[in-house]
C-alpha cells in the first residue's frame, strides 16, 4: 500500500523534478540527445522493451526480437513483461533512473497523459510522419500529445463486447438483448447458484464505466486546464445505478474481484466458476472454446469454433444500437532517459512497419495505423470489434489519471457500489476525492 500511495501522490512530482534536473537537452535535438536523426549507425547495445500484460503474444515478441537483431547487427532486444497492476509504480521508479530505465515502454492509453506531461518520454515528433502520421489512430495519438508534440504513439486498440454461451441462452429461452435494460433482465434470468448470468467482479470499473457512457454520463470535465470529477452528474449516477443492479442480479463474483480471467468461465472447466456471459476484448476469443491441437502439437482453445455453443454481441445502448463502451488500448513511448535512443527509435520503426502492424491485427489487436485495420479480418469478431471501437469512449486525459489508477480509487468506489452503497452519496464523496487528483494533487 505504501508503493501505491507513492504512485498516487508522487508520480508527477518525482518525474517532474527529474525532468527539470536533466539540463537543457532537447530530446528532439540530435546534437543534445545521442545524435538521433544522423546517418551514422548507432553503437551496438542491448535495449529493453517493457510490455504491459500478456496481450502481445509470443509470436509477436519473437518477431520483434529477431527483426531487431537482424536490422541492428550486434544489438539485442530484451523484452520484459510488467503486470498492468504494477506498471505505474514501476515506471515511476524506473523512468527517472538512467541506469535502470527501460528504453521503450508500452503504456495504457489512460495512463499516458500523466507521464507525457512531465517530460518522462522522448519527443517523437520528428518521427511522427515516418511512423504513420495522420494514419495513426487519433484518440491514442491525443493521449500522448502535449503542446502539439508527440511523446507516445498508438500501439494497438481494443474494444469490449459480450461473449456468451449460446447453448445456455437458448436452453433458458433468452434472446440476445437489444437494450441495456433487456440485458439486465437476461442476466437475471440466466443466474443460478452455480452460474453467473453476467460474470463481473465488483471492482471491475473498466467494464463498468460503459454503463456510465451508455447513459450519457462522464467521469470528469475540463474547464481550460482545470479538471472536475462529475460522478454526481445525474446521467453518471443513472449509469452507476444500472451497473449496480446488473452486478447484484447477474454476477456471483465477489465485490473485491478485479482483473479476472472471465473467459475461463465460459469454458467447461470444473476448476473455474461458470458464466453464461462475459465482457472482454476481442482477443479473449482465443482463450475460449473446446480444446484442440495446433500445428505445433500443443493443446489450445479453438477460438469459439462451435457457433452453436459460443457467440458474441455488442453491448446494447439504453435505447438500442451499440453502447459506447470504454475503449482499451496502449501507446508506445521511448524513455527520455534512454541511453540508446537511436536504437529505441529503430525498434519503433519495426513496430510501426506494415508487417508488424498486420501481425497485430492477425492476433486480434487493433493496429495503431488505420491503414492496416483490415488485417483484423471480416468475420463477426472483427466487425463487432470495429463497430464497438467506433462507438467507444476514453477515460479523461487528465494529468493525474495515472495516479488515480495507481491508487485504485475507482476499484474502491465500484466495490462500494457493488456492495449496495448509496450511489448518489458515494458519487459526492468520490468527487471530492478525485477532483484534486485529476489535477495532479493529493486526494481530497
Amino acid at each position: 500500500m505504501k508503493m501505491l500511495r507513492f504512485a498516487a501522490l508522487g508520480v508527477a512530482a518525482t518525474l517532474a523534478l527529474t525532468a527539470c534536473g536533466s539540463g537543457d537537452d532537447n530530446p528532439s535535438d540530435p546534437a543534445t540527445n545521442g545524435g538521433g536523426g544522423t546517418s551514422a549507425a548507432p553503437e551496438a547495445a542491448e535495449i529493453t522493451l517493457w510490455l504491459a500484460g500478456s496481450d502481445t503474444n509470443a509470436d509477436l515478441r519473437k518477431y520483434l526480437v529477431d527483426t531487431f537483431a537482424e536490422e541492428n547487427p550486434g544489438s539485442t532486444l530484451v523484452i520484459e513483461e510488467i503486470g498492468w497492476g504494477d506498471l505505474i509504480t514501476k515506471l515511476t521508479t524506473a523512468l527517472p533512473d538512467e541506469a535502470n530505465t527501460p528504453d521503450v515502454v508500452e503504456i495504457g492509453n489512460t495512463q499516458a497523459p500523466t507521464f507525457t506531461t512531465v517530460g518522462a518520454f522522448r519527443d517523437l515528433t520528428p518521427l511522427y510522419e515516418e511512423l504513420g502520421g495522420d494514419k495513426l489512430l487519433k484518440p491514442l495519438v491525443d493521449a500522448g500529445t502535449v503542446d502539439g508534440k508527440n511523446f507516445a504513439l498508438p500501439y494497438y486498440f481494443g474494444s469490449r463486447f459480450m461473449f456468451y454461451r449460446a447453448d445456455i441462452w437458448k436452453e433458458a429461452g433468452v434472446e440476445v438483448p437489444t437494450t441495456l435494460a433487456e440485458f439486465t433482465e437476461a442476466a437475471k434470468k440466466l443466474t443460478t447458484d452455480k452460474q453467473s448470468g453476467f460474470a463481473m467482479g465488483g471492482q471491475d470499473w473498466r467494464n463498468g464505466i460503459s454503463w456510465v457512457f451508455a447513459n450519457g454520463g462522464e467521469l470528469a470535465t475540463v474547464d481550460g486546464t482545470t479538471w472536475t470529477s462529475t460522478l454526481s452528474d445525474p446521467n453518471t449516477i443513472k449509469g452507476l445505478e444500472q451497473w449496480q443492479e446488473i452486478y447484484q442480479v447477474g454476477s456471483n463474483l465477489p465485490s473485491t474481484a478485479r482483473d479476472v480471467a472471465y473467459w475461463d468461465f465460459l469454458n467447461d472447466d470444473p476448476d473455474a466458476p461458470a458464466a453464461a456471459t462475459i465482457m472482454a476484448p476481442r482477443w479473449a476469443q482465443w482463450s475460449i472454446g473446446d480444446m484442440t491441437e495446433n500445428d505445433k502439437g500443443e493443446e489450445v482453445r479453438d477460438g469459439m469454433a462451435d457457433a452453436t455453443k459460443f457467440d458474441i454481441f455488442a453491448l446494447p445502448g439504453v435505447d438500442g444500437g451499440v453502447a459506447p463502451v470504454f475503449a482499451g488500448g496502449s501507446d508506445i513511448a521511448v524513455s527520455a532517459k534512454s541511453q540508446h535512443p537511436e536504437l529505441a527509435e529503430n525498434l519503433l520503426r519495426i513496430i510501426f512497419s506494415e508487417e508488424y502492424q498486420t501481425m497485430l491485427g492477425g492476433a486480434g489487436l487493433g493496429p495503431g495505423n488505420s491503414d492496416y485495420v483490415s488485417s483484423l479480418g471480416d468475420d463477426k469478431f472483427a466487425t463487432t470489434m470495429i463497430e464497438t471501437a467506433q462507438a467507444s469512449k476514453q477515460t479523461p486525459p487528465a494529468p493525474g489519471w495515472a495516479a488515480i489508477e495507481g491508487a485504485s480509487v475507482y476499484e474502491e468506489l465500484f466495490q462500494k457500489i457493488a456492495e449496495g452503497g448509496d450511489v448518489a452519496e458515494l458519487a459526492a464523496e468520490y468527487d471530492a476525492k478525485l477532483t484534486p487528483m485529476l489535477n495532479g494533487g493529493a486526494a481530497g
